[in-house]
Order: C-alpha cells, then structure tokens, then sequence
C-alpha cells in the first residue's frame, strides 16, 4: 500500500510495533516496522507525521484510501483516531521509525494505546511532512520546547552541522525526564523544570544573545509558543523566515478541540 500515487502522495502505512520501552517516566518511546515502510524517506527525524489508531475493540486501525482527490475515509463508526506526532528516528538500514509518546496522567486515546502497546499491535503512519526545522548555516540558534517537543528538538540537534552554535531549552517536569542528546554542533543544552512553559520563557528571555543570523525552533505548549515567538520577533528582531514556531498542544484540549484554533494562532504570527 505504499506506491506513489500520479500525484506523488503517498497512502498511510500499515506498521505493526516492533518494541516498545520507557525512555524516561513520561515518555515511552514505540518502535515500528512492516513492509510498509519500504520507501519512508530518509532524514526525517523531527518531522511530522499522522498516526492512525484502532478504535475500541478493533485489533487495527481501518485506515483511508487515497483517491484521486485526496484521502477517501471508511464510515464514521470505523473512521481512526488521527492524532500528530513526530519521527523521533528513522533507521532505513533495519525499516525502523521510532516514535515517542508522552505519558500523561489523563491520558487521551493516544498515550493511553501508547502506555499499553505490545509487539504486533498495528497502527497507521501517513507522512512525513512539515517546513524545515532550522536555517542549518545560521550564525547561532535557539530551541526552545517542552517534553513534547523534545523529539523534535533532539532530531533537530543531532542534524546541525558540527560549525552550529547557540542553545537549547526543554522543559520537562523534573530531572528523572531529562535524556541523552547526541549532537555534534557546538549547542548547549539546558534543562527546565517546571510544566506550562513560564519557566520555559523565562529562560529564553534570560539567554545571552550573540550577534549575527538567528534560527530558533520553537515547539509545545501554545502560550509558551507564542509568548516565545513575540519576544524574538518584535524584541530581538528575528526573521519570521529564521523562526520554527508550531503549538503543539494547549491545556484542557483535545486535539481535535485544537485544531482549527492552532491553525488560526499559526495564520496569525507575523
């Protein structure tokens, strides 16, 4: 199910776990594989991607068609939950994707398949797709996201040339979330601990702030996405062009109570 159509999209994958384990208390990372992901574009850690999961009582997800207008969905009653999610890491050599979940204590459809996924469960994979993450041969960069923009941030930090500088700042709840980034380039990595991205902005805010071209990649939480963006756009003067800025989520909403709001928000960032 993964030939190109005539006008190049793909149709969504059917990937079954391979493994699954916690990276840290609230975060368990799922491994995916199959036939499926023959032909998954290579460097594309940090990109989004759609999940499609199986609703209650199915054993996998009924996933949609792709017609010549675009996707073609089953009935409503066996329609997926669609949720959006990043590639953590693709490894083409072993037909892997990796993709971590956060864990949360009022767990929605995905961390709650997440927190119970066992080898062999499937579940459907359409993209990846997104803008570019970061201008790679800017003079220095800034990341700023919380636990779930880590994935992003950390692919993003394992692609910058070895010549980047600059600094990165996750938040996450405390220390026992905190985990191992590899990453060539010249960037410090600071860790945050606090939830709702106050202290996420205060950090920002608190950088040292070199001369020279700016990239900032900018993930999670709306507020603190947007409170962010501002300040780099109307008080450090940053290029929109040079700025990741994507809200991920926002308390006391569901994605799909989110989604028209998070379009509106990016449609309006100058």
């Amino acid at each position: 199910m993964t030939e190109t159509s005539a006008k190049g999209r793909t149709p969504p994958r059917s990937l079954q776990v391979r493994r699954a384990r916690l990276v840290t208390p609230h975060v368990r990372r799922i491994t995916l594989a199959g036939d499926d992901m023959a032909g998954f574009p290579t460097g594309s850690g940090g990109a989004h991607i759609k999940i499609f999961l199986p609703l209650p009582g199915q054993n996998r997800p009924v996933l949609p068609k792709l017609g010549p207008k675009g996707p073609v969905w089953p009935p409503p009653d066996q329609r997926p939950i669609t949720r959006t999610y990043t590639v953590r890491r693709h490894d083409a050599a072993a037909g892997e994707l990796d993709i971590d979940f956060v864990l949360h204590d009022d767990a929605g459809p995905a961390s709650s398949w997440a927190a119970r996924a066992e080898p062999g469960d499937f579940i459907g994979v359409v993209g990846p797709g997104g803008p570019d993450r970061a201008v790679m041969d800017a003079g220095w960069h800034l990341l700023a996201g919380d636990l779930s923009a880590l994935p992003a941030i950390a692919a993003t930090l394992e692609s910058l040339p070895a010549s980047a500088r600059g600094h990165a700042f996750i938040e996450v709840p405390d220390s026992r979330d905190e985990q191992p980034i590899e990453t060539r380039a010249g960037i410090a990595i600071h860790w945050v601990h606090g939830k709702g991205g106050a202290a996420l902005e205060d950090a920002v805010r608190a950088a040292p702030w070199p001369d020279g071209t700016t990239s900032a990649t900018i993930a999670g939480e709306s507020g603190a996405v947007v409170a962010i963006r501002d300040y780099l756009r109307r008080e450090r003067g940053v290029d929109r062009n040079a700025i990741y800025a994507v809200p991920y989520w926002k308390a006391s909403l569901s994605e799909e109570g989110y989604h028209d709001e998070r379009h509106r928000i990016m449609d309006s960032m100058e």
